[in-house]
């Protein structure tokens, strides 16, 4: 019932944020910009976005190294299923893939889940990094539309920034002292159940033990460092497409659309439809004076450079492996288990 419940509420936001972005949509107007869009430059975006996968497994090797190795190939394989999945089961990549490259590699999966939480945070502080850039160098005349506006991202953008690093700091503090984190859900016993309380404390020692590259400088300078061409590849993604629909800003303003589609991608629905859309929507035509047959023209292609090549990638790897879309639906509604569904060594349930 509280599944139901959960679907019809994506549904729900899906169709809202797909409702904003076709309000008053001349679809003759957009097909003509999608027929005018330069193919050339929208098949170097293509590549460019499939080449962030490549740097999201180098990193994740990187990030797995204190755990336990992890092969180049399985670590991609891993990545472009889990992104995959969330193109169907919004949040469901960020179990799977942790979950079936420690079925493959031998690693514990709440270890491994540990290390999807450190990517998130050196994701989220390259972008904003990136967009900080963009904002202190801008040069005048650049970022069209309401300056006030612009000035409110530029002051969201510093505060979040600032929570990010907080944020990243608590986590090294915790993970420089797992045996802390253990002592205290051993306390818990004195409210729930011993087993469950024994339970709790093994979870939270295994996750702990994920973190252990925040020990290793010189693995979390490497994992860091493999971050930036990751985003820039993104971005440049982004700046293709958008040149590709006469879009005109510099390479820098598209930290800027990737930062607000950052924002538009955390709206749990599958794919990111709709959030992804306007997002890129609302941002070109604010800031970069897009017209409306653009951007809408635009951010679709986008979406579909973004998320079709790597749906099809993953569900190819799915088919080879033998996981079907029932699998991995039970597999994302039941992270943190270190014991269950074997999986034999090219990822596929048994």
């Amino acid at each position: 019932m509280r599944s139901r419940g959960r679907s019809i509420l994506i549904l729900a936001v899906t169709a809202g944020l797909l409702a904003f972005f076709f309000r008053d949509v001349d679809v003759a107007g957009v097909w003509t910009e999608i027929r005018r869009a330069n193919p050339w430059l929208l098949i170097l975006a293509v590549v460019a976005t499939l080449l962030t996968y490549i740097f999201r497994a180098w990193r994740w090797q990187t990030l797995l190294a204190p755990i336990g190795t992890a092969s180049f190939s399985n670590s991609f394989r891993t990545t472009v299923i889990g992104f995959a999945a969330d193109t169907f089961v919004p949040r469901a990549g960020e179990v799977i893939r942790p979950y079936l490259l420690a079925r493959i590699e031998g690693l514990r999966p709440t270890a491994a889940f540990a290390t999807i939480i450190i990517e998130r945070l050196l994701d989220l502080a390259v972008v904003l990094l990136m967009f900080g850039f963009f904002v202190l160098t801008v040069p005048a005349g650049v970022v069209s539309g309401d300056a006030d506006k612009f000035a409110h991202v530029k002051f969201w953008g510093s505060v979040a920034a600032g929570a990010s690093i907080v944020g990243l700091g608590f986590l090294f503090a915790l993970a420089g002292h797992p045996e802390r984190l253990g002592r205290a859900a051993g306390r818990v016993e004195a409210v729930l159940p011993a087993r469950a309380a024994r339970l709790l404390a093994q979870f939270v020692e295994a996750f702990a033990q994920g973190l252990a590259v925040m020990r290793h400088p010189d693995r979390l300078a490497i994992s860091l460092v493999l971050s930036f061409p990751l985003w820039m590849s993104i971005a440049a993604g982004i700046w293709l497409t958008s040149q590709a629909f006469h879009i005109t800003f510099p390479y820098t303003g598209s930290f800027l659309v990737m930062t607000l589609l950052v924002v538009g991608v955390a709206m749990p629905t599958p794919g990111a439809i709709g959030g992804f859309h306007a997002a890129y929507q609302i941002c070109v035509e604010t800031f970069f004076a897009a017209s409306a047959d653009q951007a809408v023209g635009a951010a679709i292609v986008l979406h579909a450079i973004s998320f079709v090549p790597v749906t099809a990638l993953g569900l190819f790897y799915m088919a080879q492996d033998g996981l079907t879309f029932s699998g991995v639906r039970k597999i994302a509604q039941a992270p943190g288990q270190e014991s269950g569904t074997a999986v034999n060594g090219t990822g596929a349930a048994s």
